[in-house]
């Protein structure tokens, strides 16, 4: 099948081709039909199967140019995803030459400036709901024109405070938009909280498991303070392409920077104190190959979308199966195969073992020896 078989317009098209995307996802084939309908819709599938093309192909295509006012907002819970949502919109639209404006809309951005360029009149506004909210409070953010409204990664603004904004996001827009929820999970909780904002929901299960089949996990046992040395000697054995290292917080990234560094590793960091220059060059720099290793707080794990990254340390444990699978899913991606390490103390094993029967996927322990990742059944 072919992106034209769907709908999608010869421009956009041509511009997937130029990036190597000739044939459609099972989520995009089965979204499209839905989306270029206009109903509302929950897009359930794997990280890395394509669901954010799977929404925006139609969108663009549903885009009236004629109309100088905004018809798409795409909510995002990250900075780090509105960034790679909006950068791939303008990817797509550059190459595709349409005439569509696009505009992102986040914290740590100068305010003015937004401004500024809403007075553009911008057809799709891509961000954090803090800051879209605050914009249609000011009156700024003109949005009774708007047709579609896309939640991405539901598991995070479908919570907390994030909830609330969106919730009033929802209701400043009328009554016959299309909400589209977008999940790498589907928990019981999220469908039912989908369902109270969209009564007639229509249900896309694009997942044949909940994790990348071609990806291999396992974990390694060691002490709480010996963790960050037996990183630098998995990284320095298993050579990997491009490794993005994942941390609880900010304190964390700092300190593992300074230690690999010190052993002349290749570093970038990137955490929620990063401000926005400092996280695209921390980004831009590991797509290069400037730095081989992405040192990431959680905020990293959704939607980050980087070719060639071949391995996954968890330095710490997630404590959540469904944060195991948007870390995890960060290699493997589009086919590709990957691995996922995880350094685990004694305690921590149980955790492991959990989120391995949680997500039907082998987890196996694995040691470090001679320099070589080695499974203990050899030494049995």
């Amino acid at each position: 099948m072919k992106f034209s078989d769907l709908g999608v317009v010869p421009g956009l098209e041509d511009a997937l081709a130029l990036d190597g995307i000739t044939e459609p996802t099972p989520v995009q084939i089965q979204t499209a039909p839905v989306l270029f309908q206009g109903r509302d819709v929950f897009i359930s599938s794997e990280t890395g199967t394509g669901k954010t093309l799977a929404y925006l192909l139609p969108l663009l295509c549903r885009i009236d140019t004629t109309v100088a006012g905004l018809q798409v907002i795409i909510l995002a819970p990250t900075h780090e995803l509105a960034l790679q949502v909006q950068h791939q919109i303008q990817r797509l639209l550059q190459h595709a030459g349409l005439s569509i404006r696009s505009q992102l809309l986040i914290g740590d951005t100068p305010l003015k400036r937004q401004l500024e360029k809403l007075k553009k009149k911008p057809q799709v506004v891509v961000g954090s709901p803090g800051r879209l909210l605050d914009l249609i409070k000011m009156k700024k953010l003109k949005v009774h024109t708007v047709k579609s409204i896309v939640l991405d990664e539901i598991d995070r603004l479908l919570a907390g405070e994030s909830l609330v904004s969106v919730r009033a996001i929802i209701s400043s827009t009328l009554r016959e938009r299309q909400l589209i929820f977008v999940s790498a999970t589907e928990q019981k909780g999220l469908v039912g909280e989908a369902e109270a904002l969209a009564k007639d929901l229509v249900k896309v299960n694009a997942k044949f498991s909940p994790i990348n089949p071609d990806i291999d996990h396992f974990y390694v046992v060691v002490e709480e303070r010996k963790k960050i040395d037996l990183l630098r000697r998995l990284i320095h054995a298993m050579q990997p392409e491009r490794a993005i290292v994942f941390v609880h917080h900010t304190e964390r990234v700092e300190v593992l920077k300074s230690k690999l560094e010190h052993h002349h590793l290749k570093v970038s960091p990137i955490h929620k104190d990063c401000t926005k220059l400092e996280r695209k060059q921390a980004l831009d720099d590991f797509r290069k190959g400037v730095s081989t290793v992405l040192i990431s707080s959680d905020i990293s794990s959704r939607g980050l979308d980087i070719k060639g990254v071949s391995h996954i340390f968890n330095l710490d444990l997630p404590g959540r199966y469904e944060d195991y699978i948007h870390r995890a899913g960060r290699t493997g991606r589009a086919g590709e195969s990957g691995t996922t390490v995880s350094l685990v103390t004694q305690q921590q094993v149980r955790v492991i073992q959990k989120h391995a029967g949680n997500l039907k996927i082998d987890i196996r322990e694995r040691w470090l020896k001679e320099g070589q990742v080695v499974d203990p059944d050899d030494f049995q």
